[in-house]
């Protein structure tokens, strides 16, 4: 199973990292427009997808500078989500 995945990945990886980039512009760009306004729980939950997308396809490319980035950012995703969710202060 992830094998398949994997090389579906590979297959498509200048789309798929062409659209998490583009999700994490869209991400950062709400809240730079809305501010305190903007659905912080969506703006999470949407980066750390991208970041998901982004960690994956570096690490199948075998890019350590983007993976551990891109791992970090999933790290600030969860806490953003369980921030924005209240259970963590």
């Amino acid at each position: 199973m992830l094998d398949s995945l994997n090389k579906f990945v590979l297959t498509h990886i200048r789309a798929l990292e062409m659209v998490g980039v583009l999700m994490r512009i869209f991400s950062f760009s709400l809240v730079s427009w809305m501010g305190p306004q903007s659905p912080f729980m969506f703006v999470w939950v949407f980066n750390t997808i991208d970041a998901i997308v982004l960690a994956w396809c570096s690490r199948l490319r075998r890019d350590a500078a983007y993976t551990l980035l891109n791992s970090f950012w999933i790290l600030v995703g969860v806490v953003g989500i369980l921030r924005a969710a209240s259970i963590l202060q």
